[in-house]
């Protein structure tokens, strides 16, 4: 009867509905942390992080997953855009979680905590705790504080002192983007989408702990990690696989890729410019789309910038070839004879395309391999406008 009462409970917690923190494990339960492979969307390629609570005595087999977001929350998009976008952490059933990604054909890895039965009790009603509507939500960031994150944060926040992650898992100190590009391919538009949005602070060295914002890095920080019970044991008893994958890596189409697209427009600018200077007559709408495209793309990451949450948006140098204020100046470079100033300020731009080259080989900030023949052309076309404009 009591089994039945502390089951009854727990469903009603996985419901959000519960008020009480403390439900009963059986000795026999089992504490674990689920590890899932990439998937097809850009937001899948990075993996996945849950807990799994097992108890058979009780009936319990339920996950505990932090990467939850509501598609009702009221202006979804510009939440999301600015950074303001409130996660959950969500309660399910464990069957039909581990079926929904098996159905994507990602793989699926579970290991298991080598806690004490009052530890696993404490990791499972600060879970619950976390589950009452006013604890459920948190603001997601991409680096410190995602779906991953929380699983290390959660055992750190239970377990304290007695937990103890090394930095053996990790063979050189790569910077945030160089582990982003690990899981996505640099010819995907998906990935210049990134190097483009995301700033220099993303370029920085990350740590041993600052790895485990990817799932697969809390997979073998939990894998080397030691927990003191009287002695000091391995965090994970036994690893094993729950979904082995069939999925393979492919390469991107080239002709539809980032590079291929943007060689076909830096050939078709400067094959302009050759006819331009050869007919000694300037293409006036080549330039005005030039500068209102780069112009409005640099008020697009000024916005990510100023206007947003986001951490990985500040200090973003493709503001160098994607200048703001070329919107402006659209209108004025588009007249036959523009003043003296814009000819200045083509000047300018060409600096600010030495100050890309400086800060990609300095380490300031990388840029994407795609946009090297867009800057390529901007340089030749802002050449022959020194000309032009005399």
């Amino acid at each position: 009867m009591l089994q039945k009462i502390a089951l009854l409970s727990f469903f009603f917690v996985l419901n959000f509905t519960a008020v009480a923190q403390y439900i009963p494990l059986s000795p026999s339960a089992e504490v674990s942390i689920l590890t899932i492979g990439p998937g097809d969307n850009l937001y899948d390629k990075f993996g996945h992080s849950a807990f799994y609570i097992q108890d058979p005595e009780r009936g319990i087999e339920a996950i505990y997953n932090y990467g939850v977001y509501d598609w009702d929350t009221p202006n979804f998009y510009l939440k999301f855009a600015q950074g303001k976008l409130l996660y959950k952490l969500e309660g399910v059933q464990a069957q039909a979680f581990l079926e929904s990604y098996i159905e994507q054909n990602r793989w699926i890895q579970q290991q298991t905590l080598n806690l004490s039965y009052t530890e696993k009790q404490a990791v499972f009603t600060f879970l619950n705790n976390n589950l009452k509507p006013e604890n459920k939500y948190y603001k997601y960031d991409f680096f410190y504080d995602n779906c991953a994150t929380r699983i290390r944060d959660v055992l750190v926040s239970v377990l304290g002192s007695n937990l103890q992650y090394t930095d053996d898992f990790i063979a050189e100190n790569k910077s945030f983007r160089d582990l982003i590009q690990q899981n996505v391919h640099w010819n995907t538009w998906g990935s210049l989408g990134m190097d483009a949005a995301i700033g220099a602070v993303t370029d920085v060295k990350a740590d041993s702990w600052q790895y485990q914002f990817l799932p697969d890095y809390v997979f073998d920080a939990a894998a080397t990690a030691t927990i003191t019970n009287g002695e000091r044991i391995p965090l994970v008893k036994n690893t094993k696989t729950l979904f082995e994958s069939s999925r393979k890596a492919q390469a991107p189409n080239f002709i539809t890729s980032p590079l291929f697209v943007f060689l076909l427009l830096g050939l078709l600018i400067i094959g302009i410019t050759i006819k331009d200077r050869k007919r000694n007559k300037r293409s006036r709408g080549l330039d005005v789309a030039i500068f209102a495209s780069t112009g409005s793309i640099g008020v697009f990451l000024c916005l990510l910038w100023f206007a947003t949450d986001h951490s990985a948006t500040v200090n973003n140098y493709n503001l160098l070839w994607a200048f703001p204020f070329s919107i402006l100046i659209a209108f004025a470079i588009g007249k036959k004879k523009p003043k003296l100033w814009v000819r200045r300020y083509v000047i300018f731009l060409l600096l600010l395309l030495v100050l890309i080259t400086i800060h990609w080989f300095t380490g300031v900030q990388e840029f994407a391999y795609g946009f090297i023949p867009l800057f390529i052309a901007l340089a030749v076309r802002y050449l022959y406008l020194l000309k032009a404009l005399k």
